[in-house]
């Protein structure tokens, strides 16, 4: 159990601080060049329909219903008072890779700056950690005292033992009843299709998804060279191999790896984004910020 001495300990405290700061940097300087929201509209409800009236937006037309009625007829909403979000970090020891850089790492900034985004919303905003199994959970709340406890959660994060991104991610939609928008904070080195299956199980229950694929270059490019030792980060086993002699054939499946989750959780209605370390968290967040942005 966590005791108020844990949270003054000076080391917690600056970690804690810079994590804080590195969000409130990157985030403040996004909003600073923009009026609008990147998540603007996520926390529509449908409420009801009424018939089409002229200067009403064509877009808003529910063609569904005008093809068993004849008539057009317009979707209404009701705005709820706050969004909910989840976001979703994997601490699984392959997240442990990295040169300058861990994958972890990268999720930890990535994942602060978003979290902080929506409490500067007045959003409500959660957390849950995994590998094997669902580690932390921290139910969405707007209160400064729960976003602190999201960044210490954050903070605290190492990466270590296996993954099952498939069970963990269904286990979490069977959790999270009130519909939101789902973050998913992982390398998704797992099986693609098993992935695939987890991450629709929330959008059966009418979640919004951004699914932030993490990697480091090493994974895409394979440069090693010589005979090599290679070890799990996850189960420790390791093996010997000579790089050059499946250079080819390890990039080709890696291609068809990334190729799969880019055509199939489109199909899905699944934001998928591809990031890889070597390219500085902020600006990879100013990107796909800049681009929700474009496209509402």
């Amino acid at each position: 159990m966590s005791t108020s001495k844990e949270y003054l300990d000076p080391e917690v405290l600056a970690r804690l601080s810079r994590l804080d700061l590195k969000a409130r940097l990157v985030v403040e300087g996004f909003l600073s060049g923009l009026h609008a929201s990147p998540f603007k509209g996520f926390s529509q409800e449908f409420a009801d329909y009424r018939q089409y009236m002229p200067g009403d937006e064509l877009k808003r037309v529910d063609w569904k219903v005008y093809g068993r009625s004849d008539r057009f007829y317009i979707k209404e909403y009701q705005e709820e008072t706050n969004l909910r979000a989840y976001i979703l970090l994997d601490k699984s020891g392959s997240m442990g890779y990295g040169k300058k850089l861990s994958k972890l790492e990268y999720a930890k900034y990535l994942g602060a700056s978003l979290a902080y985004m929506l409490f500067k919303q007045k959003d409500n905003v959660g957390i849950a950690t995994f590998d094997t199994q669902i580690r932390e959970i921290i139910p969405p709340s707007a209160r400064r005292t729960n976003f602190m406890m999201i960044l210490r959660t954050i903070a605290d994060a190492t990466p270590g033992g296996e993954t099952n991104v498939n069970d963990v991610l269904y286990q979490l939609a069977q959790k999270i009843r009130r519909r939101g928008l789902v973050i998913v904070l992982s390398d998704m080195l797992d099986n693609p299709a098993d992935v695939l299956r987890s991450l629709k199980s929330f959008r059966y229950r009418k979640h919004e998804i951004l699914a932030f694929q993490i990697l480091d270059t090493d994974e895409s490019d394979f440069p090693f060279g010589e005979s090599a030792v290679f070890s799990d980060l996850e189960n420790g086993s390791e093996m010997v191999v000579n790089p050059d002699l499946i250079r080819d054939r390890y990039r080709k499946q890696f291609e068809e790896f990334i190729k799969f989750y880019n055509q199939r959780l489109l199909e899905s209605h699944i934001d998928h984004t591809l990031l890889y370390t070597n390219t500085p968290y902020d600006k990879a967040l100013f990107a796909y910020l800049q681009k929700r942005t474009r496209l509402q």
